[in-house]
């Protein structure tokens, strides 16, 4: 196995450069190294992602590589890696996302990156881009093309996966017309349907920087260094539940930051430009967990504390129509306030945009499969389920390292090695040919790979929730959503 580290994709996007689209990388005449990870963008302060960002680094773009063969000729099939992490943290160096594994098992190429997060990637800046994490994202597609031959992948074969915020992003590339052409599959894991109209993203933006006293422009926020800019993000986000009333259900779920639908960049919502046809000439893997949510009950504390009024909230704010709360109590009767509470925000954030998009994309023309991973986290006592997150130790392999291992337990896990087999075998036959190994999804069968100990195809298991929201228009989030 050959590996690449901290390859330069884009110049360091500070100085005059700060907030501006991605640009190409100075080329050098001297042998790189390249053994270490580049350092990571500034980073939100969730579970310690900010203390792993450097202070003083700059080279934040910057792509590693995996590869069973430095062939120019060898032509195998890549697979780019977006990570997650709600649009603020995230980064390429985690040992959960090393890609050693899945290349070798898999012969093919894997690349992951990073990309700019929170106010640096996504805030709605004057004077600067919308979108700037995902033109970066674009710009790392852009040096897969032009040099990944050079590492015997073959740049006719490349496809792009994600989850969580990965997933939303690769959703977003498949409406963006600056990605058209960069890849010909994608793999999208527990998207979340979060996107912001331009008016909402601004008004976030604006708040962040009245933390430090500044207007949300680039000559006012370009001075200031992305450590004391990210804290003002942070600060932010621990009284985004005061402003719910102007900034609607990502107040209620502390999202502050977003791919916004910009009208140029990323000109429509993912939904509706698939089902218009963007993206039919990609071919398309989507799905979720069974029990999206319960990882978010848990790092909140609420596992086995969710009462009736809080449940009545949840539905209020995010079942869909004027009497969404109601279908949800019809449709699981015998369900308690806290599988209400779990239920209605799986389906909001989770389940429901990611089988909207295997829906519209079909719809479009595409060629669409879809799962859903219904394996139980063995971790922590077996009470997540199989929640959020869960699929990216399986898809890497990567069992005994990282946080997600944390969701795996300790010691030998054989159910996990086989379920990781299966998922990393199917993950990369729809690399290497366009087939995962089920029937394709359509919306009279509606067949669907459940992905267990004991894996089976059936009708979509979720019909009572996706009754619920059939019909439903995901959009663009407003400001002054009072919802």
């Amino acid at each position: 196995m050959a590996v690449f580290r901290g390859i330069p994709f884009a110049d360091p996007p500070v100085g005059a450069a700060r907030f501006a689209a991605p640009r190409p990388a100075q080329a050098w005449t001297w042998v790189r190294d390249a053994v270490s990870f580049g350092p990571p963008p500034p980073q939100a302060a969730f579970f310690g992602m900010d203390e792993l960002a450097l202070p003083e680094s700059e080279d934040w773009l910057t792509v590693n590589v995996w590869s069973p063969e430095l062939d120019p000729g060898a032509g195998r099939p890549v697979m780019v890696w977006v990570q997650g992490g709600g649009y603020v943290f995230g980064m390429s160096s985690l040992p959960e996302f090393d890609g050693g594994r899945l290349a070798r098992d898999g012969g093919v190429v894997v690349v992951t990156f990073n990309y700019r997060v929170g106010i640096e990637g996504f805030a709605q800046i004057e004077g600067a881009p919308a979108n700037r994490g995902l033109l970066d994202q674009v710009a790392a597609l852009e040096w897969v093309r032009d040099n990944i031959a050079a590492f015997g992948g073959d740049p006719g074969r490349v496809t792009v996966f994600g989850q969580s915020a990965g997933g939303g992003s690769v959703a977003a590339l498949l409406a963006m017309p600056s990605a058209s052409g960069l890849f010909r599959r994608a793999i999208v894991q527990s998207m979340p349907g979060t996107f912001f109209t331009p008016e909402l993203a601004a008004d976030i933006a604006a708040t962040c920087a009245a933390e430090l006293g500044l207007r949300p422009t680039v000559a006012d926020l370009s001075p200031v260094t992305p450590a004391r800019l990210s804290a003002a993000g942070d600060r932010v986000t621990t009284t985004i539940g005061q402003r719910a009333q102007r900034w609607g259900r990502p107040a209620q779920r502390s999202i502050p930051f977003a791919p916004v639908i910009d009208g140029d960049i990323l000109p429509v919502i993912p939904w509706l430009a698939l089902a218009e046809g963007a993206g039919r000439d990609v071919d398309l893997v989507v799905g979720h967990t069974r029990h999206e949510h319960r990882l978010f009950l848990a790092i909140e504390g609420l596992l086995g504390q969710v009462a009736d009024e809080q449940a009545a909230i949840a539905l209020r704010v995010f079942a869909p129509g004027p009497d969404g709360a109601r279908r949800y109590r019809d449709s699981f009767p015998d369900a308690g306030p806290e599988e209400l509470y779990e239920l209605v925000h799986s389906d909001w954030l989770f389940r429901m945009p990611s089988l909207h998009l295997a829906e519209a994309h079909a719809a479009g023309g595409g060629r669409t499969f879809l799962y859903e991973l219904t394996w139980p986290a063995p971790g922590m006592g077996g009470v997540l389920g199989a929640c959020h997150g869960l699929d990216v130790p399986l898809t890497f392999g990567n069992l005994d390292r990282g946080q997600p291992a944390l969701l795996l337990g300790p010691g030998p896990q054989p159910e996990a090695e086989q379920l990781s087999a299966l998922i990393r075998t199917a993950w990369t036959a729809f690399a290497t040919h366009g087939d995962p190994g089920w029937p394709a999804y359509d919306t009279t069968r509606r067949l669907t790979r459940l992905l267990d100990a004991q894996p089976a195809v059936s009708a979509y298991p979720e019909q009572a929730s996706r009754r619920i929201w059939q019909g439903h228009p995901f959009t663009a989030l407003p400001l002054n959503d009072h919802s």
